[in-house]
């Protein structure tokens, strides 16, 4: 049986997550990031999430996404109805969970190739 290295789909695989670290690729990650299926932005940050203001999220929303995964810890908290108003109101939906389940989320739209953009707020180690 013949086997072929088949090149990944995306520059940046996201392969799990949790309150305190993510690893992207082969790399681990102890802060904040943004992640789309061809971009990283490993320097995003944000403020706790109950704190979260609609100029934070425009890291994400200039990418111009369908939808928005929003990570906001160990635990999910909702951030600012403004928050979510501004998505609203750029027609762009938004959903927000745990970064477990936000890592999972993501990894299926972007494996279905819809146009996701997802943010994790870590709180380091």
């Amino acid at each position: 049986m013949q086997l072929n290295l088949e090149p990944a789909e995306h520059a940046y695989v996201l392969r799990g997550a949790d309150g305190r670290s993510a690893l992207v690729n082969d790399r681990r990650l102890t802060s904040s990031f943004v992640i789309a299926p061809g971009t990283l932005l490993a320097d995003w940050t944000p403020p706790a999430p109950s704190l979260l203001t609609p100029d934070a999220l425009q890291p994400l929303l200039t990418m111009s996404p369908d939808v928005v995964v929003l990570g906001t810890g160990a635990t999910q908290v909702f951030p600012p109805a403004a928050v979510m108003a501004e998505c609203l109101r750029r027609g762009v939906g938004i959903e927000v969970m745990a970064n477990d389940a936000a890592a999972r989320t993501y990894t299926v739209l972007a494996g279905e190739g819809r146009n996701v953009v997802a943010g994790f707020i870590l709180t380091g180690s």
